[in-house]
């Protein structure tokens, strides 16, 4: 039974699995706090992150400081609708307690709902942020009419520059193995070929209205991740003096939201690092 209140619905709760927008996550967890239950745990499906004070600040990060409770996070490649009708696909769990990645994972696993567990739950739920940029670019791409060859060199390079900001910034250990599960390179060529990210980003391309136009027109409401994404990551490098290490994540920034034109895009294809 769906229940409208937050506070109905979380006081207690043993389990709490959080899927709104990002931007509205600390103001819900300040309205939970005084009913969580001791002992719950919680799993975040959000992709997202946000600029703290020393960096980089994930969304796991915000429920766990603000709420006391021990976070686990779901990523991988999962249209929704496609799930909905019960199309086989598989998930990531980044767990830090294995305990209750496996607990989540007997919850939510159905025979074309395939699960896999690990520890790294930072790397986890950072690809879960960082392909949704990577995705704007692949449809920025698209808009500009280039073929698969460019979106496929747009996607490893926004691979290598998701594991390069993951190495940089993330608080643990981060093994290259993780971006092979659901939740690394099978969600960024699903989001790249298929999301809604890429589909508005396409649009934009092709047209003069800007992204909020779109998001509007196209999205019945629903709001796109990959150019806020790409403002959190920008105002992170920019404080780190690391911009021109990343140059895919900061042309998806400055398209989106400095007025840089579209067809500037290939160009940091063209002069990537990696080329270097």
């Amino acid at each position: 039974v769906a229940v409208p209140g937050i506070v109905e619905a979380v006081t207690g709760a043993d389990i709490l699995v959080f899927v709104i927008p990002h931007q509205f996550i600390g103001k819900l967890c300040d309205e939970m706090k005084l009913h969580v239950k001791a002992g719950a745990i919680g799993i975040s499906l959000i992709k997202g992150i946000d600029e703290g004070p020393d960096g980089l600040k994930l969304i796991s990060d915000i429920i766990r400081d603000k709420l006391g409770i021990e976070v686990s996070v779901l990523m991988g490649a999962n249209i929704a609708n496609e799930v909905a009708e019960e199309k086989f696909c598989e998930s990531t769990i980044g767990a830090r307690n294995l305990q209750s990645g496996q607990i989540f994972k007997e919850l939510m696993q159905t025979p074309n709902f395939r699960i896999t567990v690990v520890q790294e739950s930072d790397t986890v739920e950072l690809c879960g942020a960082l392909k949704n940029i990577v995705a704007v670019g692949a449809g920025f791409c698209d808009g500009l009419g280039f073929g698969d060859n460019t979106k496929a060199a747009v996607i490893r390079l926004g691979l290598m520059e998701m594991v390069a900001f993951a190495k940089l910034f993330c608080k643990g250990a981060v093994s290259s193995v993780i971006f092979l599960e659901s939740c690394g390179v099978a969600d960024l060529i699903t989001t790249c070929y298929g999301g809604r990210n890429r589909r508005v980003a396409e649009a934009f391309a092709k047209s003069s209205k800007s992204i909020e136009e779109l998001e509007a027109e196209m999205l019945n409401g629903q709001k796109l991740q990959g150019p806020q994404t790409s403002a959190e990551i920008f105002k992170i490098l920019k404080k780190r003096d690391m911009v021109k290490k990343f140059p895919l994540f900061v042309a998806v920034y400055q398209i989106c939201f400095e007025g840089r034109p579209v067809k500037d895009f290939i160009l940091c294809l063209q002069n990537h690092p990696e080329h270097m």
